[in-house]
Parts: C-alpha cells; sequence; structure tokens
C-alpha cells in the first residue's frame, strides 16, 4: 500500500490531510513498525480507567460515538447523563507535563500534536453544545483519581447541576 501511495495514488484515508505527504512519512521502518503497533483502544491507561470507573459500580459503553452523526469516539460513554470520557496519551494529546517534540521530523509532530489538540477542542465544543460533559483523563493521571473525576460527573448530572 505505501507503494501505491508513494506512486501518486490518491490517499482513501479521509481524514488524510492533502498538505500531507502520502508516502511513508517515518524516519525509518523499525519506528514505522512501531508506530503500527500502537492501539487505538483497550491501552493500559484506558483499562485502568475502566476498571477503576467499574469498581465504583457505574456502568458504560466502550469506544462508542457520544454523538452519532459526529465522527468522534469517547473511550467511556454514560449516554443517559450525557458524558463522554476520553483517555487522552501524553504524546498524542501534547501533555503539558510530559510531551517532548522528537527531534527527527520536529516540525511534522509539532503540527500533528497541533492538529490532534485542536480537534479535541472542537469535539469538546460540539459535545457541550449538545449538553455532554466531557471528562478527559491524561494517561499518567491516577485511574482512581480519574474515575472520582468521573463518578463527581455523574453526580453532578444526577443532581441537574450545570454541565461542563
Amino acid at each position: 500500500m505505501a507503494d501505491a501511495q508513494a506512486g501518486g495514488a490518491a490517499n482513501p484515508d479521509p481524514n488524510h490531510d492533502p498538505a500531507l505527504p502520502t508516502g511513508s512519512w517515518t524516519s525509518s521502518e523499525a519506528t514505522r513498525r512501531s508506530m503500527q503497533g500502537n492501539r487505538s483502544r483497550d491501552t493500559r491507561p484506558e483499562v485502568a480507567l475502566r476498571s477503576a470507573v467499574h469498581a465504583l459500580g457505574l456502568r458504560y459503553r466502550v469506544a462508542a460515538r457520544p454523538l452519532r452523526d459526529v465522527r468522534r469516539t469517547a473511550d467511556l460513554v454514560f449516554r443517559p447523563r450525557r458524558i463522554a470520557v476520553f483517555v487522552d496519551g501524553c504524546f498524542w494529546h501534547g501533555c503539558p507535563d510530559h510531551f517532548v517534540t522528537p527531534r527527527t521530523n520536529a516540525d511534522y509532530w509539532a503540527a500533528k500534536i497541533l492538529r490532534n489538540q485542536t480537534r479535541d477542542a472542537e469535539t469538546d465544543a460540539v459535545l457541550a453544545t449538545e449538553g455532554w460533559t466531557v471528562v478527559r483523563v491524561w494517561e499518567h493521571e491516577d485511574p482512581r483519581r480519574g474515575a472520582e473525576r468521573v463518578r463527581e460527573a455523574i453526580v453532578r448530572s444526577r443532581s441537574g447541576a450545570s454541565r461542563g
């Protein structure tokens, strides 16, 4: 597939930014293999948070779209309470405490992380407009603390307190 893309064929990915090259942009084949091995769901931080939330007696949907017509998937969704939980990786979402721009392809990565952060903010805004509460938990955060923040959001939604 990379050969076809490198040959100038259209990129089938609907989220592909046409300003970016279509071939493999990684600095080496080892980096490419490593990147392909990254999970999009069921990561250790996500599973740890789910376990902690479940231990509090809370039930949720996993890897679901809060809004069916919006192409965004939350890690945990409490549909009746309109609460969407996202577990953000420190690298991919630009954690202010842990993110360090890689030295190789630094411009690419800085732009990529900025696009991810912009998409996260857009997602938060769209969900808030539709009456949803968004809880974002960093991968480095203690899962029990993250679970407590989720529980607090649920308690607020039950009491009719303002969302956000």
